[in-house]
């Protein structure tokens, strides 16, 4: 349990720290730039309860194994708290993660083939649903779940879009009805592609 503590506060003090950097760059792509305070006040407690409960949920597994989950969980993490916050998914994210996605496919001796059309299927579908409706998926989700076909292969990656956008519907017809947004708002569907994605992690423990 220390170290799960020690790690996830190390984790989240760095993650929180590289956030605001990004959100510090020129020409950052804020939604809301005026509000980058109000808006990541439960940032550092939530990330590290996310952080915490899962690296010491893994605490069991092999040590390789270990290490791809827990990082992860930390890029998905992130990139959930940033697209809550401003709308927006970063490639300086996106990047790292695709390319340990590929490194955790063969250290761990995954199905790369499968991992690779997972990622060009699944990104391709996303970017054509993208395209057809004009921007209704952006383009930081589209990169996302190309990045996780990479991680998760085809039958993890089906799991996760099929939750993902039943949940994200649900409240987003929510906030319909509760008038919070109408049907030309924007909604940050990236969130819900990542916390599927750290649920169904969090009791497989693996990525087959």
């Amino acid at each position: 349990m220390l170290i799960a503590i020690i790690l996830s506060a190390v984790l989240t003090i760095y993650g929180s720290r590289w956030i605001d950097s990004l959100y510090r760059q020129p020409n950052a792509p804020l939604t809301f730039p005026n509000e980058i305070a109000s808006r990541s006040k439960f940032r550092k407690p939530l990330l590290a309860l996310i952080l915490f409960v899962n690296i010491f949920n893994f605490s069991e597994v092999s040590m390789p194994l270990f290490f791809y989950l827990t990082a992860i969980i930390f890029f998905l993490s992130l990139i959930t708290f940033t697209d809550f916050e401003q709308y927006v998914i970063f490639d300086k994210m996106l990047k790292p993660l695709a390319i340990l996605g590929i490194l955790a496919a063969i250290h761990l001796n995954l199905p790369i083939v499968d991992r690779i059309l997972a990622a060009v299927i699944g990104g391709g579908i996303f970017f054509l649903i993208s395209t057809v409706t004009k921007g209704g998926i952006g383009g930081g989700d589209v990169k996302l779940v190309f990045v996780l076909g990479l991680w998760l292969g085809s039958a993890i990656l089906l799991d996760v879009v099929i939750k993902a956008c039943i949940l994200g519907g649900a409240v987003a017809l929510i906030m319909i009805l509760t008038k919070q947004k109408d049907r030309q708002s924007y909604f940050a569907y990236g969130p819900y592609f990542t916390l599927t994605a750290i649920y169904i992690l969090y009791f497989t423990k693996s990525f087959n």
